[in-house]
């Protein structure tokens, strides 16, 4: 088991305020550093005038004491139309190039989205060809990748079959996972089995917390047990031992940082 654990905070928490988010790059990493975090997930949408200047982004993580964990993208296609792969591998590169200058971060990339009409096998199979082919674009850098499915409007990855029929096309060797405890709980009926059977793909961890309604909550407000899904993430053999903070609940978008400072407490709590 991995004792080493370190606590990293993605910023989607801020990018759901839309266009009441008015801060810069640097009021993120501010306030993920003062609240007491020792890495970041940043998204595309999020990292700003740092998209073409990885050596700044780097001194500017350096100056909060923190490490880049991965850096997250989607994509308006959901990885599931066809015509939109190669714009859609390009910008993986992009984003591969972006995370080789960081030792150690990953690249992790959205859920399939259904945006368009058409069999949902079809879909399956245009988005299990784009992450192999991302992933081995990733290989090749050495970086990385994995996958971040989530429960959201429109997702092709919501139930526990849906797990089943994508790692069944996905090449463990090219494309990892990104579990998010949140996610896997509203559409999964029992989230340690799912963690469980696809361990192996398992390369860092998303928290989050859910309540009986399916309502986001923040960590320890909800039904996720927590010290058992990061007792079994630990045994994961592949986990390089981030647990990335992901808050969506009411309380975050009504105050972020106080939010993702009261998280951390928790995870104090936790041991982590």
């Amino acid at each position: 088991m991995i004792r080493d654990l370190k606590v990293g905070c993605q910023t989607f928490t801020w990018e759901m305020l839309g266009e009441a988010w008015t801060g810069m790059p640097d009021d993120l990493l501010a306030a993920i550093s003062a609240g007491g975090y020792s890495g970041i997930e940043i998204t595309d949408t999020m990292i700003g005038h740092y998209a073409t200047k990885p050596g700044e982004f780097a001194k500017a993580l350096a100056d909060r004491e923190l490490q880049l964990v991965s850096f997250a993208f989607g994509s308006k296609s959901g990885f599931t139309v066809a015509d939109a792969m190669e714009k859609d591998l390009a910008t993986a590169q992009r984003w591969i190039d972006h995370a080789a200058q960081f030792p150690g971060a990953l690249v992790s990339i959205g859920s399939a989205t259904i945006v368009s009409e058409g069999s949902r096998e079809d879909k399956f199979a245009i988005a299990a060809e784009f992450y192999n082919r991302a992933g081995a674009l990733g290989k090749a850098s050495g970086v990385d990748v994995a996958v971040h499915p989530s429960s959201h409007h429109n997702t092709l990855l919501f139930n526990r079959a849906d797990y089943d029929r994508i790692f069944a096309l996905l090449d463990p060797a090219l494309i990892g996972w990104v579990p998010d405890t949140g996610h896997i709980l509203r559409g999964h009926e029992d989230i340690l089995d799912t963690m469980r059977t696809y361990q192996d793909r398992i390369r860092y961890l998303h928290l989050k917390d859910v309540d009986a309604n399916d309502q986001w909550a923040m960590l320890g407000k909800g039904v996720l047990d927590t010290p058992a899904v990061i007792d079994l993430v630990s045994q994961a053999p592949r986990f390089n031992g981030w647990l990335v903070l992901e808050e969506e609940s009411e309380t975050a978008a009504a105050d972020p940082a106080a939010a993702i400072k009261a998280n951390r407490e928790t995870m104090r709590s936790y041991g982590a």
